[in-house]
């Protein structure tokens, strides 16, 4: 009995333990969450001003312009491109996402039909897993505090790659922040360009371009795309923040459950060890008396 009682209250030092590293890193989440929101809704807000001069230059370009990145083709390869993080403790955050990536390449009856990449060392890890062609040889790591340059270049190689024909079609996937409670998966279809079901009119302003309009528009549209990606990973880092959040206070939660019930046997089991030693007592004082 007594080394059962030595092995719950060890338990129970060693969930408090556990309870009390789960709180910090919810603690942590929390306020990466509000950091990341709110450098996303600010990213928001230039990327909506990009957008609709973008699509006002191309309403002024001549008919005769031509520019790969907008035009359609047939489809004979599609690139994916997923947005995960570099580490665990999430969730469903990861393998949501790589449910649904692997549903979508099922869909293709071929690997020559499709390339991926990832950005996030989970992501690239899944790929190499699943023996994907892959668009890079190395992990793009997704840090915290992400900057565009970490990006940039697996985000050139696949406009280069729509450019020079070798696929026909970028899609990202990745988690949308709904809001702290709620990530949903979106596939977004990066190249070619559309236009934005919610992209206003032209606003009729005057724009001057030292290189001409069609070269001005050359430089823009790459850039543009590069943008949107680097808007989605900062999206999806604000909802890998949430996840963990909310990961972490379920973690908590439910060690600080098992610290009750632990805490509970303990007491009946030291209950019972006073209680034999009572008895023991009080039979051999009894005994003593009776002779």
């Amino acid at each position: 009995m007594a080394n059962s009682l030595r092995q719950v209250k060890g338990r129970i030092a060693s969930t408090k333990s556990t309870a009390q590293i789960t709180k910090a890193m919810y603690m942590v989440s929390q306020s990466k969450v509000k950091r990341a929101e709110k450098t996303y809704k600010s990213y928001k807000d230039y990327m909506k001003r990009i957008e609709d001069m973008t699509f006002d230059i191309v309403k002024r370009v001549d008919e005769e312009y031509d520019n790969v990145l907008l035009k359609s083709r047939e489809i004979k390869k599609t690139a994916y491109l997923i947005i995960t993080s570099d580490r665990g403790l999430a969730g469903a955050y990861n393998s949501s996402l790589f449910k649904a990536l692997s549903a979508k390449l099922k869909e293709h009856s071929s690997k020559d039909e499709y390339i991926c990449g990832a950005i996030g060392k989970q992501g690239f890890n899944f790929l190499k897993r699943i023996n994907a062609p892959l668009m890079q040889e190395d992990v793009t790591y997704v840090r915290d505090d992400v900057m565009f340059l970490d990006v940039a270049p697996l985000a050139k190689k696949f406009i280069d790659a729509y450019k020079d024909g070798e696929i026909d079609k970028l899609v990202i996937i990745y988690n949308h922040f709904v809001n702290s409670l709620t990530q949903e998966v979106t596939f977004e279809e990066l190249l070619p360009i559309k236009k934005s079901e919610a992209q206003e009119e032209s606003k009729n302003i005057d724009y001057i371009y030292e290189t001409g309009i069609n070269k001005t528009l050359d430089l823009l549209l790459p850039m543009y795309v590069q943008d949107i990606i680097y808007g989605v990973i900062l999206d999806a880092k604000t909802a890998e923040h949430s996840a963990r959040m909310n990961s972490m206070k379920s973690a908590t939660d439910n060690a600080m459950e098992v610290i009750e019930k632990l805490q509970l046997l303990y007491n009946r089991a030291r209950q019972n060890v006073v209680t034999n030693e009572l008895i023991d007592i009080i039979g051999g004082a009894n005994a003593i008396g009776g002779k």
